[in-house]
């Protein structure tokens, strides 16, 4: 599995300015409910129902808010930069700049957890998190998150 397979280039937002956990998720949910046509309410409740039984933010900057939704028939990601750092609730206490939203359907079972295994493998890689740090526009950032994870597959 590519994150390729998994991100279109329109769910890219390079610069999401937000200032709190709970505003990132909004912002997330509310444009995962715009390229998937699910309801924003549905997306936001359900990630914030896995938000509760603890941090999504899995250190070094990072967070995958991640949820299964009924109704839902695929694999979705949608990535964000944030313009700031926020507190995110982290495992390691560090503020959460890159954010990677993972939808999946109620019954994905090993392909969800794979698609998550994918995504933490890609982003903790410190040349991958530092080239995202660094681009600033949407086609870059997408480049980088689809060549991370066509490299980390090879390993």
């Amino acid at each position: 599995m590519h994150l390729g397979d998994l991100l279109a280039p329109n769910a890219v937002l390079p610069a999401l300015k937000v200032s709190s956990k709970k505003q990132a998720i909004q912002e997330l949910a509310a444009k995962a409910a715009e390229l998937t046509g699910l309801p924003e309410r549905d997306v936001f409740d359900t990630l914030l129902q896995r938000e509760r039984l603890g941090s999504t933010g899995v250190g070094a900057g990072i967070a995958i808010p991640h949820g299964k939704l009924p109704k839902f028939d695929r694999l979705f990601g949608l990535f964000a930069r944030l313009e700031r750092p926020i507190d995110f609730d982290a495992l390691d206490g560090e503020p959460v700049d890159l954010a990677f939203l993972l939808l999946a359907p109620e019954t994905a079972g090993a392909d969800h957890l794979k698609a998550l295994a994918r995504v933490a493998r890609a982003l903790r890689d410190p040349l991958t998190a530092q080239k995202l740090r660094s681009s600033r526009d949407g086609a870059a950032l997408y480049a980088v998150l689809t060549q991370a994870a066509a490299s980390s597959n090879a390993a």
